[in-house]
Protein backbone atom coordinates (compact mmCIF):
# COMPACT_ATOMS: atom_id res chain seq x y z
CA UNK A 1 0.00 0.00 0.00
CA UNK A 2 1.03 3.56 -0.64
CA UNK A 3 2.20 5.75 2.22
CA UNK A 4 0.13 8.97 2.47
CA UNK A 5 1.61 12.02 4.20
CA UNK A 6 -0.58 14.91 5.33
CA UNK A 7 0.94 18.17 6.51
CA UNK A 8 -1.14 19.61 9.33
CA UNK A 9 -0.98 23.32 10.11
CA UNK A 10 -3.00 25.76 12.13
CA UNK A 11 -3.11 29.36 13.24
CA UNK A 12 -1.12 30.92 10.39
CA UNK A 13 -2.85 34.26 11.09
CA UNK A 14 -1.84 35.84 7.74
CA UNK A 15 1.77 34.60 7.86
CA UNK A 16 3.08 31.91 5.53
CA UNK A 17 6.78 31.55 6.23
CA UNK A 18 9.27 30.43 3.55
CA UNK A 19 10.63 27.93 6.10
CA UNK A 20 7.17 26.37 6.38
CA UNK A 21 6.74 26.13 2.61
CA UNK A 22 10.03 24.19 2.39
CA UNK A 23 8.76 21.68 4.95
CA UNK A 24 5.55 21.14 2.96
CA UNK A 25 7.28 20.03 -0.25
CA UNK A 26 6.37 16.48 -1.18
CA UNK A 27 3.30 16.04 1.05
CA UNK A 28 0.20 14.44 -0.43
CA UNK A 29 -2.23 16.91 1.14
CA UNK A 30 -2.40 19.80 3.56
CA UNK A 31 -4.87 20.13 6.41
CA UNK A 32 -5.34 23.60 7.93
CA UNK A 33 -7.13 23.60 11.28
CA UNK A 34 -8.26 27.24 11.11
CA UNK A 35 -7.26 30.83 11.84
CA UNK A 36 -5.87 31.01 8.34
CA UNK A 37 -5.88 34.71 7.57
CA UNK A 38 -6.27 36.24 4.15
CA UNK A 39 -7.33 34.27 1.09
CA UNK A 40 -3.82 34.35 -0.41
CA UNK A 41 -2.66 31.95 2.31
CA UNK A 42 -5.07 29.30 1.03
CA UNK A 43 -4.12 29.95 -2.59
CA UNK A 44 -0.43 29.54 -1.75
CA UNK A 45 -1.05 26.30 0.12
CA UNK A 46 -3.18 24.94 -2.74
CA UNK A 47 -0.26 25.49 -5.10
CA UNK A 48 1.73 22.97 -3.01
CA UNK A 49 -0.83 20.18 -2.46
CA UNK A 50 -4.60 19.67 -2.17
CA UNK A 51 -5.88 21.73 0.76
CA UNK A 52 -8.55 20.85 3.32
CA UNK A 53 -9.33 23.67 5.73
CA UNK A 54 -11.82 24.58 8.43
CA UNK A 55 -12.82 28.01 9.68
CA UNK A 56 -11.26 29.33 12.85
CA UNK A 57 -12.52 32.01 15.20
CA UNK A 58 -10.55 34.76 13.40
CA UNK A 59 -11.36 33.75 9.82
CA UNK A 60 -13.32 36.64 8.31
CA UNK A 61 -11.83 36.91 4.80
CA UNK A 62 -14.13 36.37 1.83
CA UNK A 63 -13.14 32.75 1.27
CA UNK A 64 -12.16 31.66 4.78
CA UNK A 65 -15.46 32.86 6.24
CA UNK A 66 -17.28 30.33 4.03
CA UNK A 67 -15.24 27.33 5.19
CA UNK A 68 -16.98 24.67 7.28
CA UNK A 69 -16.47 24.61 11.04
CA UNK A 70 -15.63 20.91 10.85
CA UNK A 71 -14.58 18.48 8.14
CA UNK A 72 -13.76 14.82 7.76
CA UNK A 73 -10.62 14.29 5.69
CA UNK A 74 -9.46 10.94 4.42
CA UNK A 75 -5.74 10.21 4.71
CA UNK A 76 -5.15 6.83 3.14
CA UNK A 77 -7.58 4.51 4.91
CA UNK A 78 -7.93 6.80 7.95
CA UNK A 79 -10.65 9.37 8.59
CA UNK A 80 -9.55 12.56 10.37
CA UNK A 81 -12.06 14.87 12.02
CA UNK A 82 -10.85 18.47 11.69
CA UNK A 83 -12.07 21.26 13.98
CA UNK A 84 -10.46 24.52 15.07
CA UNK A 85 -11.30 24.51 18.77
CA UNK A 86 -11.49 21.08 20.37
CA UNK A 87 -13.83 22.50 23.00
CA UNK A 88 -16.49 22.39 20.26
CA UNK A 89 -16.00 18.67 19.56
CA UNK A 90 -19.55 17.42 19.10
CA UNK A 91 -19.03 13.77 18.16
CA UNK A 92 -17.68 10.65 19.80
CA UNK A 93 -14.71 10.01 17.49
CA UNK A 94 -14.36 6.34 18.40
CA UNK A 95 -17.98 5.40 17.71
CA UNK A 96 -17.95 7.56 14.54
CA UNK A 97 -15.03 5.58 13.10
CA UNK A 98 -12.62 8.52 13.33
CA UNK A 99 -8.92 7.65 13.52
CA UNK A 100 -7.73 11.12 14.55
CA UNK A 101 -9.08 14.46 15.73
CA UNK A 102 -7.08 17.37 14.30
CA UNK A 103 -7.46 20.76 15.96
CA UNK A 104 -5.72 24.07 16.53
CA UNK A 105 -6.66 27.26 18.43
CA UNK A 106 -4.42 26.87 21.49
CA UNK A 107 -1.15 27.32 19.54
CA UNK A 108 0.17 24.48 21.70
CA UNK A 109 1.40 21.39 19.83
CA UNK A 110 0.06 18.07 21.11
CA UNK A 111 0.00 14.48 19.89
CA UNK A 112 -1.65 11.95 22.15
CA UNK A 113 -3.75 8.84 21.77
CA UNK A 114 -6.85 8.23 23.87
CA UNK A 115 -9.00 5.12 23.46
CA UNK A 116 -7.29 4.38 20.15
CA UNK A 117 -7.97 7.84 18.67
CA UNK A 118 -5.12 10.24 17.89
CA UNK A 119 -5.71 13.80 19.14
CA UNK A 120 -3.38 16.06 17.19
CA UNK A 121 -2.72 19.79 17.41
CA UNK A 122 0.16 20.93 15.17
CA UNK A 123 0.66 24.11 17.19
CA UNK A 124 0.91 27.46 15.46
CA UNK A 125 2.65 27.98 12.12
CA UNK A 126 2.09 31.76 12.17
CA UNK A 127 3.35 34.62 14.30
CA UNK A 128 5.09 33.78 17.55
CA UNK A 129 2.58 34.01 20.40
CA UNK A 130 2.51 33.04 24.06
CA UNK A 131 6.27 32.24 23.95
CA UNK A 132 5.47 29.01 22.07
CA UNK A 133 7.55 27.62 19.18
CA UNK A 134 6.39 27.89 15.56
CA UNK A 135 5.51 24.33 14.51
CA UNK A 136 3.96 22.17 11.80
CA UNK A 137 2.66 18.64 12.09
CA UNK A 138 2.64 15.59 9.87
CA UNK A 139 0.29 12.62 9.97
CA UNK A 140 1.30 9.59 7.94
CA UNK A 141 -0.91 6.65 7.09
CA UNK A 142 0.79 3.47 5.94
CA UNK A 143 -0.64 -0.05 5.90
CA UNK A 144 -3.65 1.07 7.93
CA UNK A 145 -1.59 2.63 10.73
CA UNK A 146 -1.22 6.31 11.61
CA UNK A 147 1.93 7.95 12.85
CA UNK A 148 2.43 11.60 13.72
CA UNK A 149 5.23 14.03 14.31
CA UNK A 150 5.63 17.71 15.09
CA UNK A 151 8.51 19.77 13.71
CA UNK A 152 9.76 23.23 14.53
CA UNK A 153 9.50 25.65 11.63
CA UNK A 154 11.88 28.22 13.06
Amino acid sequence: MKKVVAAVISDTHNLLRAELIKLLNGVDLIIHAGDIGDDEIMASLESIAPLHAVRGNTDYSARASTLPLTDIVRVGSAHLYVIHNIAGLDIDPLSAGISAVVYGHSHRACSETKDGVLYFNPGSAGPVRFNLPVTVGFITEENGKLSSRIERVI
